[in-house]
């Protein structure tokens, strides 16, 4: 009734006791062993995404995560709500850290801001939405 598992260098076996017979359940390289792995190699970047989303009928709101956190987001927050005529504030996420809210779609606005005042690399960029 019980299920014996075995591995070996070549692949994950599963025993079958109740009808006597090996059953390959799948190889040993694992598909998602990069997204797992916790080594910062040279290919992995950390970049800064600007996202929209929906709230009711005409109404969006743009978030800003991923800057570094030396920079002071409260400074940005006001530069931001100057140079766009928005409102926004700072909010603290248990999973991302401080992430920054805008009214409006203010995406490509944001991003061209960043740049602009050296804050991130155009490349380090990433803009989600629609």
């Amino acid at each position: 009734m019980s299920d014996l598992d075995v591995q070996t260098p070549t692949a994950f076996v599963s025993i079958c006791t109740t009808h006597c017979k090996l059953v390959l359940v799948s190889s040993i390289a694992d598909p998602f062993a990069e997204a797992n792995a916790d080594d910062s190699g040279a290919g992995t970047k950390e970049y800064v995404h600007i996202r929209v989303q929906q709230r009711n009928g005409r109404k969006s709101l743009t978030t800003v995560q991923g800057l570094k956190k030396e920079f002071s987001y409260s400074k940005i927050l006001k530069d931001l709500k100057k140079e766009f005529c928005c409102n926004g504030t700072v909010v603290q996420d248990p999973e991302l850290g401080q992430v920054i809210q805008l009214q409006g779609d203010q995406r490509k606005n944001v991003s061209t801001f960043l740049v602009q005042a050296g804050i991130v690399k155009k490349e380090r960029i990433k803009i989600h939405g629609f």
